[in-house]
């Protein structure tokens, strides 16, 4: 799963360990998302949206492989 949360923290100047203080995880769940070795859970992916304010879909997108075959 693709995502753009690096992107969306850039533009608010905010650190891997201040999102993941906000919303409640470590900073290497954060890491590990932003990277993609870790898909967040569906509670920890509407926090994030939520803090940036947007929808899921513009944070979180599937890639070819992800999909169910």
């Amino acid at each position: 799963m693709k995502n753009t949360i690096r992107v969306e923290r850039a533009k608010i100047k905010i650190t891997q360990a201040e999102l993941a203080e906000i919303i409640n995880v470590s900073r290497q769940t954060i890491h590990g998302i932003e990277t993609g070795k870790l898909n967040p859970s569906s509670v920890v992916a509407y926090k994030i949206a939520v803090f940036f304010k947007v929808n899921l879909e513009d944070i979180f997108t599937l890639e070819n492989t992800d999909y169910v075959k």
